[in-house]
């Protein structure tokens, strides 16, 4: 019996490593993008058959759905590891920053992706209401410090956010938002008059109505 478990869980956990190879190999050749991102360009990075690709991904629609919820999953999780952080301003910069990867991800199979949202409206709302709530989480803590103007929604950071992130399409629009970024967020900093503490929220942002 016990030689018997062991040969059964030994598939199942090769399974889930080659699952989490493809994905993270997908991630780096999406974010690439062109001619070359390929689905046996994913295979060939993860080190897998394409056959083995497909067991795990019927479709490439279902490969790159997969991938967009892992990058949200992984933004959500780096949210409440920043929440933490002992600079709330450098937390969420930090979020934001990560979330330039995320956005590369998402450009590389922009034509794919929308056809699996639009197909499926459940995955357009898991992805807003993390995405929201994680940078929600980040943006209020700011504010209770007083170290940021309070009069900003977590939706208003994320459409700056994608509307910068689009914005660019040339080699190397990542550097460029990357320092856009820093300039909105030291924009968004409290700037208390001399001799005058700078107000603090007191109803946390996630529990307003939108």
């Amino acid at each position: 019996m016990d030689d018997h478990t062991d040969q059964t869980r030994k598939p199942r956990a090769d399974a889930v490593r080659n699952r989490e190879r493809v994905l993270e190999a997908a991630k780096i050749v999406f974010s690439a993008g062109g001619p070359e991102a390929s689905l046996e360009a994913v295979a060939k990075r993860a080190g897998v058959g394409i056959g083995t690709l497909y067991r795990h991904f019927p479709t490439r629609e279902d490969l790159f759905e997969a991938v967009y919820r892992r990058e949200v999953d992984q933004l959500s999780e780096l949210a409440e590891q920043l929440k933490n952080a002992k600079d709330p301003v450098d937390a969420l910069r930090r979020w934001l920053r990560s979330g330039v990867e995320f956005v590369a991800t998402k450009k590389g199979m922009m034509a794919a992706l929308a056809l699996a949202v639009q197909s499926s409206s459940e995955l357009a709302a898991f992805s807003m209401d993390r995405l929201t709530k994680a940078i929600g989480s980040l943006l209020d803590r700011a504010v209770v410090a007083g170290e940021m103007r309070g009069d900003v929604s977590p939706e208003d950071l994320l459409r700056a956010f994608f509307g910068m992130c689009y914005m660019h399409d040339q080699p190397g629009w990542q550097a460029s938002v990357l320092r856009l970024l820093d300039v909105f967020v030291d924009g968004l900093r409290m700037q208390p008059k001399p001799g005058m503490r700078p107000a603090k929220r007191t109803t946390p942002i996630a529990k307003r109505k939108r």
